[in-house]
């Protein structure tokens, strides 16, 4: 007789792989390739066990029922996902830091192995087709205040406005136009990098900035110090935001969980580059003019032109690297509609990569490595977003049609499932420094998931069928907008998840529990599904936007009214609006708080808080650009770089309770 059951035996397991997760997460350093490469290693083991066990013993026989067809079509789509995360954990096994290069390399232009010393010159080149004035101006400003001394700004406007050429001519920038709008933001750029080849002294090397990201004043002199080595072509740098993305916004999430992008350009991009694949993201990102020159420009067969534009600069030996600073700020989609078109573009642009001459199997003259790096971008956007929406669906089979997707035993599930998903899940925590949470990592993935499915299969079949859409940002977010086109399906797993677990559990007559155990796994993958669908109906409620950028570093101030000044505590700074905490004013006073790096700015108050007074602020031409300055181009990032457990159970709480801080 056996000293434990099988189930008691899964449950020790388990209980082991708890143990062993505790202590690798305390012993496992993730800047050391050697301990990425054992934790993703054995991160491939478990999955391919898991793999193995779900392929051979969990899926209804092989024939043309509705059990064999929902069993197998669930297991193909699971079985791209993973092979997907497989590709992702050799990915991830690698990582790379260029800090100590810029370090070493920095200012390399002045030392005499290099010839002359000659400062680069770099032209800036701010791409925009309907951004309104309140973007452009930062980034036009951001741009200028830059400190590499050799640079000239040019706005390409691809919308023709009479008021941007007036405003670029007050700001001595200059302001190109074209006469049409072929080839979108990438033709736009060529038209650009087409004249700046006629001048009689081109720029050695160009930046690219969209309309809404304002570079740090150090973005130039940082990058340029990877171009020290020849072969590079292309130095791309992280995109970090000053406003939340809608999901951090719609779930009260803003100060306690990082946008949707931290994970891919903090953690996804170093390892690629550690790999020699890092690709280029289009804005934040600085290239030789010699290697744009000599490949004709940007590429235009995709609407994702910037890693098209990586694949053929390595095809005519040019690098691209990765240099992992904030060294601009832009602006996250502010809709949901605009965040999930801009996405179904990525994945559209992917999708034209993967059917063209740089494809997988394509007759360009790639590495096996650059093949790689478009296939595992297939898998992503392929299987990813997918799986997320089976995973959703199709336990409803069995509770309305008795249909038994995966024919499993808590304890096959314990011993198959939970070792991988636990190892699995440390792993990403481990490497992200606890920046991913699963269920709201699955509510960011499932809330585009439909049409950037479509957008993908779409994209395979006829790859020239979608148009470019631009990614609109600014404009009026002061109302609750309930977003129902995209909230319907989710509402609708909602509603049909609930009836599924009232037809079972009440009823008790509809489906089957003959499974035994099986019952106990179909329960809780329900109410993960039902908790993971409840929260993506939430996040597709768009709560107003105040405030884009706030500086909420607490600052040692001086308020002055009528004859007297005293001392304040700065405890939240916008353009527009500040609180200060020290004394309380009478509302309707007028008097001038003194800002560093700005001098008096005339404030109105507005009322008092709990904490001290709110106060609108007034200031001139001159002290608004030095607040931009201060906001935008100096310092750490407004956004979120990691989670914080304790403070996102809080706000999460408080979104729940339809009380979220709308600041």
């Amino acid at each position: 007789m056996p000293l434990f059951s099988d189930l008691q035996s899964a449950l020790i397991l388990l209980v082991l792989f708890v143990g062993l997760t505790s202590v690798a997460r305390e012993l496992i350093n993730p800047d050391r390739n050697s301990h990425r490469a054992f934790l993703f290693a054995v991160c491939a083991v478990l999955s391919l066990r898991y793999g193995y066990w779900r392929a051979t013993e969990t899926v209804a026989p092989f024939r043309l029922t509705a059990d064999g067809l929902a069993s197998w079509s669930f297991l193909a789509i699971e079985l791209l996902a993973m092979l997907g995360s497989l590709s992702a954990y050799l990915m991830m096994a690698r990582t790379k830091d260029r800090k100590a290069e810029i370090a070493t390399h920095f200012h390399w232009w002045e030392r005499p192995e290099y010839g002359p010393p000659k400062q680069p010159t770099v032209a800036i080149l701010i791409a925009t087709y309907n951004e309104s004035l309140d973007v452009l101006e930062r980034t036009i400003i951001g741009a200028q205040s830059l400190i590499h001394r050799e640079k000239t700004v040019y706005v390409l406007d691809d919308g023709r406005r009479d008021w941007l050429r007036d405003y670029c001519a007050k700001r001595g920038v200059e302001y190109l136009r074209r006469p049409d709008n072929h080839g979108a933001k990438a033709g736009n750029i060529n038209h650009a990098l087409r004249f700046l080849a006629r001048q009689d002294s081109p720029p050695d090397f160009v930046a690219i900035l969209d309309a809404d990201f304002v570079p740090h004043r150090g973005f130039t002199e940082r990058g340029l110090a990877l171009f020290h080595d020849p072969q590079v072509g292309l130095v791309q740098t992280p995109q970090h935001f000053f406003n939340a993305d809608p999901i951090q916004h719609n779930l009260g999430l803003t100060r306690s969980y990082p946008d949707e992008q931290r994970f891919f350009f903090d953690h996804v991009q170093p390892a690629r580059d550690a790999w020699d694949i890092a690709f280029c993201c289009g804005t934040s990102s600085l290239i030789r003019f010699k290697a744009l020159d000599e490949i004709g420009g940007f590429p235009t067969e995709s609407v994702t032109e910037d890693f098209l534009l990586t694949l053929v600069l390595q095809e005519h030996g040019w690098k691209t690297v990765y240099l992992n600073e904030a060294l601009t700020e832009g602006l996250a989609p502010e809709g949901l509609q605009e965040y999930i078109t801009q996405r179904a573009r990525w994945c559209l642009g992917l999708m034209q990569i993967a059917r063209s001459d740089h494809g997988p199997l394509g007759k360009a003259a790639l590495r096996l490595r650059d093949r790689w790096s478009v296939a595992d971008s297939m898998l992503f956007w392929l299987g990813t977003f997918s799986f997320r929406l089976a995973a959703i669906f199709f336990p409803l089979l069995y509770w309305f049609f008795n249909i038994v997707v995966v024919d499993a035993s808590l304890t096959d599930v314990l011993r198959y499932f939970g070792p991988y998903y636990l190892w699995s899940l440390m792993a990403v925590s481990v490497v992200s420094r606890g920046g991913i949470v699963p269920v709201i990592n699955d509510v960011t993935q499932l809330i585009g998931a439909v049409p950037i499915t479509i957008s993908a299969i779409s994209g395979l079949i006829n790859p020239d069928g979608k148009a470019f859409n631009v990614t609109a940002k600014g404009g009026d977010r002061s109302r609750i907008v309930v977003q129902w086109r995209l909230m319907w399906p989710f509402l609708l797993g909602v509603i049909l998840t609930v009836a599924g677990l009232w037809l079972g559990i009440l009823s008790d007559g509809f489906a089957s529990f003959e499974a035994g155990e099986g019952k106990i796994v179909i329960l809780f993958w329900t109410f993960y599904n039902l908790v993971v669908l409840c929260l993506t109906v939430l996040a597709c409620v768009e709560l107003p936007r105040r405030e884009r950028h706030v500086g909420d570093a607490p600052e040692l101030a001086s308020f002055r009214l009528a004859e007297e000044t005293f001392p304040v505590w700065l405890v939240n700074l916008a353009s527009d609006t500040a609180r200060i905490r020290g004394h309380a004013l009478e509302p309707g006073s007028l008097g001038f708080l003194d800002l560093r790096g700005v001098g008096e700015v005339p404030a109105l108050v507005l009322s008092t808080t709990a904490e001290g007074t709110r106060v609108e602020l007034m200031p001139d031409d001159a002290q608004m650009e030095a607040l931009m300055l201060r906001f935008y181009t100096q310092g750490a990032t407004a956004s979120v770089t990691n989670m914080r457990l304790g403070a996102l159970l809080h706000d999460l709480a408080r979104r729940l309770s339809f009380n979220p801080d709308r600041s």
